[in-house]
């Protein structure tokens, strides 16, 4: 990247600072650096060649004295550069860093490697060797930037032991957690920060999939967070390439900010098998990586495979362990409740029973009320036997229906005979409302479990509606595409709705309705009886003869609504005129 002047700075100054771009492979021929000093433990210069010092207006023949006299040209942390300083005399291993300098008003950052001076055996370090370069200035408050030039030997080793140290760190990092986002947040964070990227992203990969997402990323902040996109993985010749080759590859695009950016993007892998992406991005001025750098790359990316494997191993593991203790718990609970309800109409019918044998009942018309309370109780018993006997069928796939036409007309009257009386004891309206249409209505379906399902329904909206009433409904959907079933293609489908003005569900506690030996609320399953499973058995019955069954409530006092769907059998010929135009806006 060309550095720019600025156009208020001094002639001189702004001359002097474009002369570094005509120099960026002018480095001193012994040393390949453009920067060279020396200096002892308090941080005096002992020499000093910069090929860039016309920039400080200093006498480049007394350069060495000037500085040290002047201490103008500085680190601005000075404490933090002494210290690193002093750190390196007693190790004896060479650090590489970033350092700002100052000179009067004016920043220059300068990447800096610093060597000990090996001493005579026997005696201490005192002085070290700096080779460095200008990697940008700050001048009258903005930004320039210098391009780089090639790397040296020495730079390239540190740069490469800098590497190994921070796949060790990001290794140890991964093994001290099974949480997927601490390791990907924690991987890209110390890949970013390390190595200066512009931005550093990981996206998880499935094979089934044709996109990844971005489920974690270290940016600069002027950049925009890809946080959470998808990404098409046949639009990105990089992403598709490595998830063919499992080996890394490095692009060069147009840069986010300016300029050209290079794309490094790796694999990782457990068993030979993607499980994700690593996609770093970096200025094209930085430094071009070397083979080494591409396999310590592609050794962190194995490293991250591994742990990512192994995490959701975990996950899995514990998300299966959570379902089986949850499914346990319930059905431990389901069981109680069973056992109540059986044990409650059982101890009724020995009660009555009991009565009648030890001559209790003074009358003959009280007797004939015994044996009748004691038979309602055994139907009541009966229902819930069934109810268990045909979830244990369903789950065991063995539930084997046969299909007949079924009079829709037929069906209603037979629910409103068994349902209207109960509906009315508990003071509520009952409302059964068929299509307007002249013509029969006739479903395709197994009647006795079609009855069921809806007295299971019409029941539930009775138990938990305490005043207002319910309403028992039907309507055509007609539909273009013709639904399939068991290879038969029909005209549409009726759909049957049960609404009521009762209790209710809150919006967070409807998923649970369908699930089996799940319940809403235990003390409710408790204060109203019944199994809890008449919704379950009413869907598997339904998407066994075709259908569908979808539940509806505002929540918790605002009433509910349940609605289905089975096979119309045969389409009406004859329909009412007000009834036409809605059959029509139902066709799609």
């Amino acid at each position: 990247m060309t550095i720019t002047a600025n156009s208020q700075l001094p002639n001189v100054f702004s001359q002097k600072l474009e002369s570094i771009t005509s120099k960026t492979d002018g480095s001193l021929p012994t040393l390949g650096a453009e920067l060279v000093y020396t200096q002892d433990g308090a941080g005096r210069y002992l020499t000093f060649c910069w090929q860039h010092s016309e920039l400080l207006g200093l006498n480049t023949e007394k350069i060495v004295d000037e500085l040290n006299q002047t201490q103008t040209f500085a680190p601005v942390d000075k404490v933090t550069y002494l210290e690193r300083l002093h750190r390196i005399l007693i190790s004896l291993v060479p650090e590489r860093f970033q350092c700002w300098f100052s000179y009067h008003q004016e920043l220059f950052e300068l990447d800096l490697v610093i060597s000990p001076i090996m001493p005579s055996l026997g005696t201490a370090a005192t002085t070290v060797l700096v080779m460095g370069r200008l990697v940008q200035a700050t001048v009258n408050k903005k930004q320039v930037r210098v391009a780089s030039k090639t790397p040296t030997q020495i730079e390239l080793a540190l740069r490469s032991q800098q590497h190994q140290k921070l796949i060790n760190r990001i290794t140890r990092n991964i093994r001290r957690t099974l949480d997927l986002d601490i390791i990907w947040q924690q991987t890209v964070d110390s890949l970013g920060k390390a190595l200066r990227l512009e931005r550093c992203i990981i996206c998880p990969y499935q094979p089934s999939s044709s996109k990844v997402e971005v489920k974690a990323e270290y940016r600069q902040p002027e950049l925009k967070s890809m946080l959470g996109s998808e990404i098409d993985i046949a639009s990105e010749p990089a992403f598709a390439q490595v998830l063919a080759t499992l080996e890394p590859v490095v692009m060069e695009v147009a840069g986010y900010t300016s300029g050209r950016q290079k794309t490094l993007v790796i694999a990782t892998c457990y068993q030979d098998q993607a499980n994700g992406l690593v996609a770093l991005n970096w200025q094209d001025e930085c430094y071009t990586l070397t083979e080494s750098e591409l396999e310590l790359a592609k050794e962190a990316a194995d490293q991250l495979g591994t742990a990512i494997a192994h995490a959701t191993l975990y996950k899995e593991l514990e998300a299966a362990r959570q379902k089986a203790e949850e499914a346990s718990r319930l059905k431990s609970e389901f069981l109680a409740n069973v056992s109540h309800e059986i044990r409650t109409p059982l101890n009724g019918m020995i009660g009555f029973l009991k009565l009648i044998l030890e001559g209790m009942a003074d009358d003959p018309e009280e007797q004939n009320q015994f044996l009748a309370e004691a038979h309602h109780l055994s139907i009541h018993l009966l229902n819930i036997i069934n109810d268990i006997l045909d979830i244990a069928k369903i789950e065991a796939g063995k539930m084997e229906l046969v299909y007949a036409p079924v009079k829709l007309d037929e069906l209603f009257s037979a629910v409103e005979s068994f349902m209207r009386p109960q509906a009315e004891i508990r003071n509520l309206s009952f409302r059964m409302q068929m299509p307007a249409i002249s013509d029969e209505i006739i479903v395709q379906s197994n009647y006795q479990r079609l009855l069921q399902v809806m007295l299971n329904l019409v029941g539930n909206a009775i138990k938990f509606t305490h005043e207002g009433g319910i309403t028992v409904s039907a309507d055509l959907v007609l539909k273009k595409a013709k639904p399939n079933f068991q290879g038969q293609e029909f005209p549409g489908m009726v759909r049957v709705r049960v609404a009521d003005t009762g209790i209710g569900v809150s919006l967070d506690k409807q998923d649970k309705l369908f699930q089996l030996f799940s319940q809403v609320d235990g003390s409710r399953t408790r204060q109203y009886g019944g199994t809890g499973l008449g919704l379950a058995i009413s869907q598997k019955l339904v998407e066994a003869m075709g259908g569908e069954v979808h539940f509806y409530s505002l929540g918790e006092g605002l009433g509910s609504t349940v609605t289905f769907t089975v096979p119309l059998y045969q389409q009406p010929v004859m329909v009412s005129s007000n009834d036409s135009d809605s059959i029509k806006s139902a066709e799609c």
